[in-house]
């Protein structure tokens, strides 16, 4: 099998300010797909572009990037992505999906105010992650939605499909336009968070980015592009952080078995994963292929993008 070409960031994007962050009744009279963004959306939308090209850039400093796009099909997301899209040039951009699993949560076909007032207080009393909305998803929901996704993502990765015909040199940067939820089950997938983990999280502001950058060792992290202050203002936990910045160093064989403290009590802490006796499992790319039927021992090869053999 050839070496895998791994994108350098993930980047995840939710879409502007929506008609129906502007005014909640609009859910009343106008199917959520088709909600559009207001002028102030349009506007975040384009702020964002140019915030995402000088992350993508280094600002300014690398030469040999490229950008892959995959966008929700509801309307608010397309007119973010065509507004972000204007900050790039043709040959910048390997490509664009549609696609359907990163939609926006179902909360049903029509969203009466008073009823849905009534169906959040409920699910703040049940679970952010388990309640599903009547005639609607739950959070967990959209977990297998978009857990089918990397799937697929992986597929797309494993068989350079979104490289082809590109030299081998090039940066791949992954941009995801979405919702707010998705976006956060997204991490959670990835990171294999813990549902009450999940629960800690606070979405995504209009046109808010999230930065997955690949580390020198081989794994995803958050901690490489965003500080600490950051990563508690969106919610995390004294332990995700610690995890995020491990994975910013570790190599991609290693294991972090300080999450296992949270199921047995019994188990001594503070074991390294250097100590580990199987660190040829599922882990190894642990944000990356626990979806994949091959490789999971870990023992591929990751080439840079520069060494790599794409043609």
């Amino acid at each position: 099998m050839g070496h895998r070409i791994l994108p350098k960031r993930i980047i995840l994007v939710r879409h502007g300010e929506s008609q129906g962050n502007q005014n909640d009744t609009a859910y009343a009279t106008t199917p959520d797909s088709q909600i559009p963004l207001t002028t102030l959306g349009i506007k975040q939308a384009q702020l964002a572009g140019e915030h995402i090209r000088r992350v993508v850039s280094d600002e300014g400093l690398s030469h040999n990037w490229k950008v892959y796009f995959y966008v929700s099909p509801y309307q608010r997301t397309r007119s973010t992505l065509r507004e972000i899209g204007r900050s790039f040039t043709r040959d910048r951009i390997l490509g664009v999906r549609e696609e359907c699993r990163i939609r926006e949560q179902d909360f049903g076909n029509f969203q009466e105010k008073e009823q849905m007032k009534a169906n959040k207080a409920d699910r703040q009393r049940f679970s952010r992650f388990f309640f599903r909305f009547p005639q609607g998803e739950s959070a967990a929901d959209v977990f297998d939605r978009i857990s089918s996704f990397l799937e697929s993502l992986w597929r797309d990765i494993e068989m350079k499909r979104l490289v082809q015909h590109q030299i081998c040199d090039d940066e791949i940067n992954l941009i995801i336009v979405s919702h707010g939820l998705a976006l956060r089950v997204f991490l959670m997938k990835w990171f294999k968070w813990t549902a009450e983990q999940f629960e800690l999280l606070y979405n995504l502001d209009n046109c808010e980015c999230r930065v997955i950058q690949l580390g020198a060792g081989g794994k995803y992290s958050l901690a490489i592009h965003h500080s600490e202050k950051e990563l508690v203002k969106w919610g995390f936990s004294p332990e995700m952080i610690a995890d995020q910045k491990w994975r910013a160093n570790a190599d991609k064989g290693n294991r972090n078995d300080k999450c296992l403290d949270a199921f047995f009590d019994h188990l001594p802490g503070n074991s390294s994963s250097s100590d580990s006796s199987d660190s040829s499992d599922s882990e190894s790319y642990s944000d990356d292929n626990s979806i994949l039927t091959c490789d999971q021992d870990g023992e591929i090869e990751i080439k840079t993008l520069a060494d790599a053999d794409c043609r």
